[in-house]
């Protein structure tokens, strides 16, 4: 099942993700340890959401967004893991990827500012995860392809979620450029540069 991705997203992702990734991603051997990551990738992306909406709850617009989100985001986990029941997947932990913490070092520790990149990060890893499933969903088994494809929309719109909540802190699209050319080159790197271990959000593994 084929999957375009949003020419929104590519423009503002600027790397696309290696096919050194994806060829690695669509490896049967490897889809048990990419579920259980994909699994924490959507906790985490609830928990974000959910630690964002309490530290700044006097938004409206950003907690009634958020929480919507994080409802929408733990719903997915429960589906990852429905998953992996059916292919007889136990749960295990597995470490995570340097994605996150990467780009947690791009943000700035002041508000407004610190809000305002944990919004654009929030956003590079919604955009990002549409943009992987998009392209991983045509390697993979009917179910699992298509559970993906199914996956695009949401994603698609959570990003939007992000970028709209950080432009509206930043006011507006022409004064938050910056922030986003400068997190951009951070989640680049991270994508690009190989990696040691295979995560959904890593760079493509490392020869050797």
């Amino acid at each position: 099942m084929s999957a375009a991705v949003p020419a929104e997203l590519r423009e503002f992702l600027g790397a696309p993700t290696p096919a050194g990734w994806i060829e690695a991603a669509a490896d049967p051997d490897a889809l048990p340890v990419l579920l259980v990551d994909h699994a924490n990738c959507e906790k985490k992306a609830a928990s974000t959401a959910l630690a964002l909406l309490f530290r700044y709850e006097a938004h409206d617009a950003l907690t009634e967004r958020l929480s919507r989100l994080a409802r929408e985001e733990l719903r997915h986990f429960e589906q990852v893991r429905q998953v992996m029941r059916r292919r007889g997947l136990a749960w295990r932990r597995v470490t995570a990827s340097r994605y996150g913490a990467g780009l947690a070092e791009a943000v700035r520790k002041d508000e407004p500012g610190r809000l305002v990149d944990r919004l654009v990060v929030g956003a590079f890893i919604e955009a990002r995860s549409c943009e992987r499933f998009a392209l991983l969903a045509p390697h993979l088994d009917a179910e699992l392809g298509g559970f993906y494809h199914g996956l695009l929309a949401s994603e698609a719109r959570h990003f939007r979620h992000y970028l709209e909540l950080a432009e509206s802190f930043a006011g507006g699209a022409a004064a938050l450029e910056s922030r986003v050319v400068a997190i951009r080159a951070v989640e680049n790197s991270l994508v690009t540069a190989p990696d040691t271990m295979l995560r959904f959000h890593s760079g493509p593994p490392a020869s050797g």
